[in-house]
């Protein structure tokens, strides 16, 4: 570790900038000007070299050295499992950590930990170290720019990589791409009072700044012609966790931090007023349950209070993911206000309470969120004819059924929503999934779905709400769920017709 902090320091005190390039080769770089790279201390990931001499070079593929040769051995140092040998610079060889099912947690321990490096699987993580050291060591707060990493294998790679070594972007490899998405978040956390300060740079709703934007800063035009248009729609995911915390603030934590690394947009929770919800009999029932020894018990301990509400609200803040709720009854619905959710949901449970309802489309016109489930058309004429000014009306169609059979999901109906936001341009369409893994919501994306949700839990437990349908956040389904969703936003891509970059080979009329 010695060695590589001074290697690392003496790259680092040739620049009398404290900026900080971390190189991926996502198409989105070949947006950039070249002369944004210069003296700006370069850490690329793989064979990124091939965009622009980088300073430090990490990979763990052997593929990738194969690919930086023909490149030229740009770098100034290689940190590496493999066993590269270049013809120029200086190699270092560091453990590979590979990414498990049950690993995440480590890795991240590792990443806080300033006392040794190594080739993470999600290099990004790495990159990020290496970083702050950097920064550490000249004591003074860097600007990194995260540029060409796009979390988007689908879209390719940058023009200027020519080796045509990389792997076959088969699903696996693709998660683990899209994944480092993820993972950022919570590296963000991580790294919020440090000598680190970060900005993404692409098109993704977490940048800070566009390529053109990056352009300007450094006082550049934009490259012209170089941008592509894009419509791809952004696919809000939420986690739904209704009460799978159980009132525990630990359990809580986890839940928003897990699904913030698996990709999610937003955490939803729900609100409800006990006492006045249910009746006196219905609160007095005899209930077994962890919580209690009546019905009343054991809803009183799920439910949040303001402080919880201040945690969410702080902790969400921190790792970069939205949170708002279900708010099932007026007396909630009051309180709610001062929490500033950033949107609210009325469920499908409470469709028939159309006065409560009503009161919330005549008093709110912030982001509403409104399921259907165990409704038909007539509810979806009421909604049409009673929500008119909101801001947004993500309208979610839902089937009830937990899980819902294959046969009753209906992915239509997202169709007909479409259809209705074209006259209605404040609905988004959208998919409350109640049915087993992607497939549905994949389809629902298709049908023009700009929101989905998934119920989550921690564990298999005996009490984990619709834990039928629930994915396990101590496993990779619902990582996986999230990658499936972003593929096929990818895939579904834009509704204008034109010639792509990637077409070639036509037969043009002779003259």
């Amino acid at each position: 570790m010695a060695r590589i902090l001074n290697l690392v320091e003496n790259i680092a005190s040739t620049y009398d900038t404290h900026r900080i390039i971390i190189l991926g080769k996502g198409p989105s770089v070949d947006e950039i000007e070249e002369k944004v790279f210069e003296n700006s201390l370069i850490i690329a990931l793989n064979d990124a070299e091939w965009i622009t001499d980088p300073d430090i070079t990490i990979f763990h593929e052997s593929w990738v050295g194969k690919s930086i040769s023909l490149a030229g051995n740009r770098s100034k140092l290689y940190l590496t499992s493999t066993d590269f040998q270049p013809t120029s610079g200086i190699v270092e060889r560091l453990p590979y950590e590979p990414l498990g099912n049950d690993t995440s947690d480590l890795m991240m321990s590792r990443f806080y930990d300033k006392k040794s490096l190594e080739i993470e699987e999600i290099m990004l993580l790495t990159a990020l170290k290496v970083a702050r050291l950097v920064a550490d060591q000249k004591n003074v707060t860097h600007q990194a720019y995260l540029v060409g990493l796009d979390f988007t294998p689908g879209s390719g790679y940058s023009k200027k990589i020519k080796s045509g070594l990389d792997p076959k972007l088969d699903p696996s490899r693709s998660a683990g791409i899209e994944m480092q998405r993820h993972f950022l978040n919570n590296a963000l956390y991580m790294l919020k009072d440090s000598n680190l300060d970060i900005s993404h740079v692409g098109h993704q709703e977490m940048s800070a700044l566009t390529p053109s934007g990056l352009n300007s800063l450094f006082g550049l035009k934009p490259l012209a012609g170089e941008v592509e248009t894009s419509e791809v729609q952004n696919v809000v995911i939420t986690a739904e966790i209704t009460t799978n915390h159980f009132g525990d603030r630990n359990r809580l934590e986890s839940l928003i931090l897990k699904s913030s690394q698996a990709g999610a947009d937003f955490v939803k929770f729900q609100i409800r007023d006990v006492d006045s919800f249910y009746s006196k009999e219905q609160l007095i029932a005899p209930y077994a349950s962890p919580f209690g020894t009546t019905f009343g018990e054991y809803r009183h301990a799920l439910e949040l209070d303001k402080e919880d509400f201040a945690f969410i609200d702080e902790l969400c803040a921190q790792v970069g993911i939205g949170w708002f709720l279900s708010v099932l009854d007026q007396v909630s619905f009051e309180k709610v206000q001062e929490l500033k959710p950033a949107m609210i949901k009325l469920p499908s449970t409470i469709s028939e309470h159309t006065g409560y309802l009503k009161h919330v489309s005549e008093t709110y016109n912030g982001p509403l969120v409104l399921s259907t489930g165990m409704t038909d058309k007539s509810y979806e004429d009421w909604i049409l004819r009673t929500f008119k000014s909101q801001e947004k009306l993500y309208l979610l169609h839902a089937n009830s059924a937990y899980p819902t059979p294959e046969q009753d999901c209906n992915i239509g109906v997202i169709r007909r929503y479409s259809e209705i936001a074209q006259k209605h341009p404040h609905i988004i369409p959208g998919w409350s999934s109640h049915d087993p893994g992607w497939m549905g919501s994949a389809l629902a994306v298709a049908a023009g779905a700009g929101m989905v949700e998934k119920h989550v839990k921690l564990g298999n437990t005996e009490w984990a709400h619709f834990d039928a349908v629930a994915l396990d956040l101590t496993t990779s389904d619902f990582e996986e769920y999230v990658v499936a969703i972003r593929r096929a936003q990818s895939i579904v891509g834009s509704s204008t017709k034109r010639v792509t970059k990637s077409e070639h080979h036509k037969y043009w009329v002779s003259n």
